[in-house]
């Protein structure tokens, strides 16, 4: 016979019980065929990872060393093998140890979990018996509770302005934030506030910095939950200074824009791109200027097979700084747009007449409404149609993007539009890792569980990126992918010097082979 490979399988009985078998694959010189060997070890707990050997193992056990029985212990080993790979390739493990040497290999393993499992950390102990993982030891419900308090403020910053400093470079970093419902009563930071999942809970906001060149996440902030949008970013940026990081590169949405916050920008010297709000006087006014001419065929450009839009940058003094107010304009979602408008309007009107205005509509009752109150009549409330109308033949359809990097417009816009990887790193947070609630009560507790929950979706986001670009693995999840890993086990013999190994299904070795781990170390 030719070289063997040793490895193992599991069969499984009808009744459910499970069997571990070695397999021993080999050249047959005689029948000019691949052969395979498999001897039963023993009977294999999936949940324990326990292996109940075989009579005949026992009885081959005592004629080699009388008086000692076969011990060997089993590992789930295929999830560990590739997220040890991504945490050595993004340099998280380094960075981990380097800010929180005395726990990193603890926190890591529960980084691992997550990635892995997606629950609460709670049911931590029995995946920790039976996978490998760094620390190499069960962490009990006590340990990951007492963990969690020893992860510092300071050893959090020190990691970020570590693992900032490594992903900064020329990189666009997208800005948003999401809100994670809590059922928390001791939380100083659990407020009640816009939730954008439309629930009707307590929350905290977590603002997050995304790369959309390495696509992965660079830095996060928990925020108390009655904090709007338009006020978090002046605080971020002077976290991000007190980091060390300047000359930083933003992408906003609307929802950001205020003149404050570009000014802060401005004074910063940070470049941005930021979607303007439509309603503003100064926008109106440049799309005034060049309304009659954005029509024209020079400025037509193909954005996509169903979209084409009209494009044209207009070179402005924001306060002395050089800015550009890039302008697009939609003809065929002109009429959505208006549509929008009026059903904006509608409830506006209801907002007025029930004398409850709010606050965010505040521009739009001062263009669109005509408000009378007097001692006879009391309130009334008629619409400004001339005002209306106009906006109709003259601003729908348009949108504005304010920037002060000198840039092609359908460049611009296509960085604008890649903003949405931050959205799908919140749905994986909070639908993949287990964070659509918080079910911790002390804000020290949490801080500690969303730094580990941010660890966890930089290795999520490293394994969707790299499965983007091929045919077998881009439609499977991160999750998935951790699934059609279980299976890959190794066995040790406690007392001897040896270990086998599961062989790989082909599933397993596409995986294997696109994230280039070495199977044979």
């Amino acid at each position: 016979m030719a070289e063997s490979k040793p490895g193992t399988t599991i069969h499984r009985k009808p009744n459910g019980s499970a069997y571990l078998y070695s397999v021993e694959s080999y050249w047959d010189k005689g029948k000019k065929a691949a052969r395979n060997k498999q001897v039963c070890l023993g009977r294999y707990n999936e949940e324990t990872g326990e292996l109940i050997p075989s009579k005949r193992r026992k009885k081959k056990a005592v004629v080699e060393e009388p008086g000692a029985g076969f011990k060997a212990t089993t590992k789930v080993f295929g999830p560990f093998l590739l997220l040890e790979k991504l945490a050595e390739e993004t340099g998280l493990a380094m960075m981990l140890e380097a800010s929180m040497p005395e726990i990193s290999g603890e926190i890591l393993s529960l980084v691992y979990f997550i990635v892995q499992k997606g629950v609460a950390l709670s049911r931590c102990n029995l995946w920790s018996a039976s996978h490998q993982h760094p620390y190499g030891q069960p962490i009990g419900s006590q340990q990951v509770s007492d963990l969690l308090k020893k992860v510092t403020e300071d050893s959090r910053q020190h990691f970020l302005s570590l693992w900032m400093g490594r992903l900064l470079e020329n990189e666009l970093l997208c800005y948003d934030i999401t809100s994670v419902s809590s059922y928390a009563t001791a939380n100083e930071y659990v407020r009640l506030g816009y939730n954008r999942d439309k629930e009707k809970l307590p929350q905290i906001n977590l603002a997050m910095l995304y790369g959309q060149k390495s696509e992965l996440p660079a830095y996060y902030r928990r925020l108390q939950g009655a904090i709007t949008d338009v006020a978090t970013l002046d605080t971020t940026i002077d976290t991000l200074d007190f980091l060390g990081k300047r000359k930083l590169y933003l992408v906003l949405d609307r929802g950001f824009y205020s003149e404050a916050n570009v000014d802060t920008l401005f004074e910063r010297r940070y470049r941005f791109v930021l979607m303007a709000r439509a309603d503003r006087v100064w926008v109106r006014e440049i799309i005034d200027q060049y309304y009659e001419q954005v029509s024209s065929p020079e400025h037509y450009r193909q954005t996509g097979e169903d979209e084409v839009l009209y494009m044209v940058a207009h070179l402005f003094q924001w306060k002395g700084h050089r800015c550009y107010a890039h302008l697009y304009y939609n003809a065929t979602k002109s009429a959505e747009d208006f549509d929008n408008l009026n059903k904006k309007l509608v409830i506006c009107k209801g907002e007025l007449e029930a004398d409850e205005p709010v606050d965010a509509h505040k521009s739009l009752y001062e263009r669109f409404f005509i408000v009378k109150r007097t001692p006879k009549r009391g309130l009334s409330v008629a619409y400004n149609n001339e005002e209306i109308q106009k906006y109709r033949k003259r601003y729908a359809g348009f949108f504005c993007i304010l920037t002060n990097v000198k840039t092609d417009s359908g460049e611009l816009l296509e960085i604008y539009r890649r903003k949405d990887v931050v959205e799908n790193c919140f749905d994986d947070l909070k639908n993949g890792l287990d964070m659509k609630r918080l079910r911790i009560h002390s804000s020290q507790a949490m801080d500690a569980r969303l730094f580990i929950q941010f660890l966890a979706l930089i290795l999520i986001s490293k394994i969707r990126s790299e499965v983007r670009n091929d045919k077998s693995l881009k439609y499977m999840s991160p999750r998935e992918i951790m699934e059609a890993m279980e299976s890959i086990i190794k066995i040790t013999c406690i007392d001897k010097p040896w270990s086998i190994y599961s062989e790989t299904s082909p599933i397993q070795q596409k995986i294997v082979d696109h994230f280039g781990i070495d199977t044979e170390t």
